[in-house]
């Protein structure tokens, strides 16, 4: 894999450098596919609805992590609406500037907005009922996201879930040297989750995407 991230450092620095250039918008977030938002939206609430509640394999609605957060839309359309209070992060200082007006006046039940690299964030131990990572795995190398996600298990509340949605390859490694990112295929990801300690609960694809981009697949971890 080493030719495919390179220099971490540079890895890294890159994807920074792409990222401050991108306009703090909904297209911005989704490197103008915003007309996406709503069937992305609709499909993770089913998902996630599928696990909030109280019963054996529940989770609490309490706090929620929207890990790569960008200015917010995830935090505004999703979690807030099933969560009590949210923290966000993200590498990128002006988006989360944005996210403050962004989300108006349910962003008063945002506690936190931390800016940071997630090969580096160390999420609250025990204080998590959901984690939400999404379109951002591919932003750190193998080794880092083991280690994120290991940091992730510790930072959840007993009960609480670990949720991946990503693009996935079709077979092996794509690299984008344009964002400074990765696309690796479904087994891979799996694997670097097992790596990670974290226990497969559920997995699906997303439905009603445009042909011409990468598959999406939601998994839910404990």
């Amino acid at each position: 894999m080493d030719e495919v991230f390179g220099e971490d450092s540079a890895f890294y620095s890159k994807a920074e450098d792409y990222w401050k250039q991108v306009a703090p918008t909904v297209d911005g977030m989704l490197g103008g596919y915003g007309s996406i938002s709503n069937v992305d939206i609709n499909g993770s609430k089913k998902f996630m609805q599928k696990f909030l509640g109280e019963g054996q394999g529940k989770t609490g609605n309490g706090f929620a992590l929207d890990c790569g957060a960008g200015i917010g839309r995830i935090t505004k359309r999703l979690l807030l609406p099933l969560f009590r209070t949210v923290d966000l992060v993200d590498v990128t200082q002006e988006f989360l500037d944005q996210a403050k007006s962004y989300l108006g006046e349910d962003g008063k039940r945002v506690e936190n907005y931390f800016c940071c690299g997630l090969q580096d964030f160390q999420p609250q131990p025990s204080r998590y009922d959901v984690i939400w990572i999404q379109w951002v795995i591919g932003h750190l190398t193998d080794e880092h996201l083991v280690e994120f996600l290991r940091r992730c298990q510790g930072g959840l509340k007993p009960g609480g879930l670990i949720i991946i949605k990503d693009n996935v390859a079709y077979d092996g490694v794509v690299p984008d040297e344009v964002d400074s990112s990765v696309c690796r295929d479904l087994p891979l990801v799996r694997t670097l989750a097992q790596k990670a300690g974290l226990g497969l609960v559920c997995e699906e694809q997303q439905l009603d995407f445009p042909e011409e981009i990468y598959q999406v697949w939601t998994l839910a971890y404990r």
